[in-house]
């Protein structure tokens, strides 16, 4: 058999399959490549319909270096990548984009500030449904398991992410749920972090580009050997590797701002879960 039909017979066709394995690879990928596989992840749509010209720019590597993560993962190159990325769009739904340039172009009255909700709910609607095809339960149940089994939940999550710990730290309280606040005010963070025992946990949130005081907390707070679940949105991101659980959202954006919708279902259904098991 050619070296060639080895590498598509090896080569996954559908991209759940190829994410799994961009994400087995991770930690094994030199660094140009692991820049590639974190931006493919966090941009797939950009791999879909970009070249390899744009693609690579973006990413901030060179078009070699696309071909060269291909052929990695068992391609034949850039473009025979590219296709399985296509390939998760064609049975979708019109996007949220095409819908409102519908709304544009046929001019139906809406207002600009109409076109602002349309496109908003689409992204937020589109993140959840993206949470609900993605979420791995297996590691759900993992991370409400080590949530409920905690004295004290210290929740960490600044800039982006510190709606959602905030949201979580006030259904907790009413919940019965014993938790922190870590938010940094006045500096304190570190010294908020200092009080966290092996009997604790953390609950460490932060998304692209990662809050470095969210990171830096995170890590004191693992180095005190309390579990951590995380919630990020890349394997490559620096709160994935140190978590003991680590659940993945990759929120959809519009005009540049991104969703949280599908964070804060998914911080809801942690605060109930981890509230109802303790009771039992």
């Amino acid at each position: 058999m050619a070296e060639e039909d080895i590498k598509s017979e090896r080569a996954p066709r559908d991209f759940a399959a190829l994410r799994s394995l961009i994400v087995a690879r991770a930690s094994s990928l030199p660094r140009r490549l692991t820049q590639v596989a974190s931006y493919a992840l966090e941009n797939p749509d950009e791999i879909a319909f970009g070249t390899a010209a744009s693609v690579a720019q973006e990413s901030g590597v060179q078009p070699s270096t696309l071909v060269r993560f291909s052929q990695a993962l068992g391609y034949e190159g850039f473009s025979d990548l590219q296709d399985v990325f296509r390939s998760r769009l064609r049975d979708k739904v019109p996007s949220y984009e095409e819908r409102l340039r519908q709304l544009r172009e046929h001019g139906i009255g809406a207002s600009k500030t109409g076109l602002l909700l349309e496109g908003f709910a689409e992204t937020a609607e589109r993140s959840v449904r993206e949470l609900r095809l993605k979420i791995d339960h297996e590691v759900l149940d993992q991370a409400v398991d080590i949530l409920a089994r905690a004295e004290t939940v210290y929740l960490v999550g600044l800039r982006r992410s510190f709606p959602i710990t905030s949201y979580m730290a006030y259904a907790m309280g009413k919940l019965g749920v014993r938790n922190v606040l870590v938010d940094g005010i006045a500096g304190l963070g570190a010294e908020q972090i200092g009080f966290i025992g092996p009997g604790d946990a953390v609950l460490a949130i932060s998304f692209t580009p990662y809050a470095s005081e969210t990171v830096s907390l995170a890590h004191a707070a693992k180095a005190r050997r309390a579990p951590m679940v995380s919630i990020t949105d890349s394997i490559f991101s620096p709160i994935a590797p140190i978590a003991d659980a680590w659940l993945e959202i990759v929120e959809a954006d519009f005009e540049g701002f991104r969703s949280m919708a599908a964070t804060l279902a998914l911080a809801m259904t942690l605060t109930v879960a981890v509230a109802e098991r303790r009771g039992k």
